[in-house]
């Protein structure tokens, strides 16, 4: 009895020596690790110190033709790349796990005269495989579904808005993907998760992507490493590309 005794009465006073400290605002400070340092760019859209230049106007080093991995044949023509009809997509040689994309696009002028389903039409592969449709969508003018109009996931998901400028403007991505984990197996043990704003305003808000992009069917994931490039759709239309900078986290 006397041994009961005391073991509640030791319960009893580490649990008030427990309140006592959470009533000390050191109980739940956390000191480290600190977070490293970033310095941000001094203009809006501009790379900050960490990022990893895939475009900045006066080469396309960093890209190369995703079927036959062989230099751009993407026009480089006043600090941007244009993507010229029948010449395929261009992926990026570095992969990448989860990161923060800033990609900058122009819809040609003449893109309504063409007509869906070449009509300003795009789009940005993350991990070459989930879509971010490009689309010539401002004011809802060129006919399109809504879940493959410009911020969907294209077929998975509508944009919460379409922010998108006339052509002739240039129209600022940015994008925060979260990559998909795999279980030995291959089953998937996470989904990716992808947040993007289109000019500023928020279209997409974590939402979890589906699987890899299907134009006809159900989209579903398959294993890979969790890694991969980012690529640019070359769709029939001359859509131009600058500014575009990555960084992982």
């Amino acid at each position: 009895m006397k041994k009961l005794t005391c073991l509640l009465v030791l319960t009893a006073l580490t649990l008030s020596s427990f309140a006592q400290n959470f009533k000390m605002p050191q109980t739940t400070e956390v000191w480290e690790p600190k977070p490293r340092l970033v310095v941000p760019a001094k203009t809006a859209g501009g790379a900050p110190s960490d990022a990893v230049i895939l475009f900045d106007g006066t080469s396309m080093n960093a890209w190369q033709h995703t079927k036959d991995k062989s230099a751009s044949k993407w026009l480089l023509k006043d600090g941007a790349m244009l993507a010229k009809n029948g010449t395929g997509e261009l992926m990026t040689k570095q992969e990448f796990g989860s990161f923060q994309l800033h990609v900058e696009f122009n819809m040609p002028l003449d893109s309504k005269k063409a007509g869906y389903p070449n009509g300003g039409n795009s789009g940005v592969f993350l991990h070459g495989k989930y879509e971010i449709q490009i689309f010539d969508s401002y004011n809802n003018e060129v006919p399109i579904y809504a879940n493959g109009m410009a911020g969907s996931v294209y077929k998975q998901v509508i944009p919460l808005a379409n922010a998108m400028l006339k052509p002739g403007e240039w129209n600022a991505y940015d994008i925060f993907f979260t990559a998909p984990k795999f279980r030995y197996n291959g089953s998937v043990e996470t989904p990716a998760y992808v947040t993007v704003l289109m000019n500023g305003v928020l279209v997409l808000n974590h939402f979890e992507i589906q699987g890899t992009i299907q134009y006809i069917g159900i989209p579903s994931y398959e294993y890979y490493s969790g890694k991969g490039p980012i690529a640019l759709q070359e769709h029939g239309s001359e859509v131009s590309f600058k500014n575009i900078w990555i960084r992982e986290f």
